[in-house]
């Protein structure tokens, strides 16, 4: 009976030293970035689909930058996001971890105050900027959700409206120039044939959760930052503490060491 309930003080212990908050923003934010990058990922490569397939767009030859050399680089921008966010996520855990009661009672409050309120503070700034970023990549993902809203309108206003010839020009985004022509109109066969594609719907609907993806990954942020502002007061209040406990024991042995002095006087002018 002795064992079972150390075992259970012990998994009490150790649930008790689990960051919470930390684990459910860092869930967040993996999900958020999970989002964005898989489906950010699937809805470019849909979208060259589309352009070559249905706007009989090609690949500019030699190095010139075009729109699917863009869209290859954003791919990598979305790899090394991915990657970034994920090692990221494991060291605001970690520091989730550091600054819990369980720690400080493993190391003691000197090393958790001096070390944590360092990282903390750190955190807190490198996170304030990363939080500023992902509102920016929102801002930049709303474009093409934009875009494709565009284009389903169309696609349902000729299936409304009989005889409607209503074009779509590239241009007017600035994915070409202003020397090409790329147009499509309802008439057309391939503009017919894009819009009883499942292909244009679902790469629609991936730019949506990809943006649902980065609104995420701000809420983690500003959760990241709720948390580590509590983290940064915790251990700012823990070496107050500290330095309240020295200053107290320091007076409570020098008045131990006076009246030391004074009974051994005493004593000795007695004797």
């Amino acid at each position: 009976m002795t064992d079972v309930e150390g075992c259970f003080e012990c998994c009490i212990k150790c649930l008790g030293g689990i960051p919470y908050a930390s684990l459910i923003a860092t869930i967040l934010l993996y999900a958020g970035v999970a989002l964005f990058c898989g489906c950010g990922h699937e809805a470019l490569s849909g979208t060259v689909n589309i352009l070559q397939t249905y706007f009989e767009m090609a690949r500019t030859a030699g190095d010139a930058l075009d729109v699917f050399t863009m869209i290859d680089i954003f791919k990598y921008v979305i790899y090394g996001i991915a990657a970034a966010f994920f090692v990221y996520g494991i060291l605001l855990m970690v520091e989730g971890f550091f600054t819990t009661g369980a720690i400080k009672d493993l190391y003691g409050d000197f090393k958790i105050t001096t070390c944590g309120r360092c990282v903390s503070a750190w955190f807190i700034m490198l996170t304030y900027l990363f939080m500023l970023a992902w509102l920016g990549v929102t801002a930049f993902t709303s474009l093409p959700v934009y875009m494709y809203f565009n284009l389903w309108t169309i696609c349902r206003n000729t299936t409304l409206v009989e005889g409607a010839n209503l074009c779509l020009d590239l241009r007017q985004f600035g994915i070409v120039t202003i020397g090409e022509e790329k147009k499509i109109c309802t008439v057309s066969e391939n503009f017919l044939r894009m819009c009883e594609s499942t292909e244009l719907n679902m790469t629609f609907h991936l730019f949506i959760v990809a943006l649902a993806g980065a609104g995420a990954a701000v809420i983690a942020m500003v959760h990241y930052l709720m948390v580590l502002s509590a983290n940064w007061a915790y251990v700012k209040d823990a070496c107050r503490m500290q330095k309240y406990e020295d200053i107290k024991s320091k007076e409570e042995q020098e008045l131990h060491d006076i009246h030391s002095t004074r009974s051994k006087e005493r004593l000795n002018a007695y004797t």
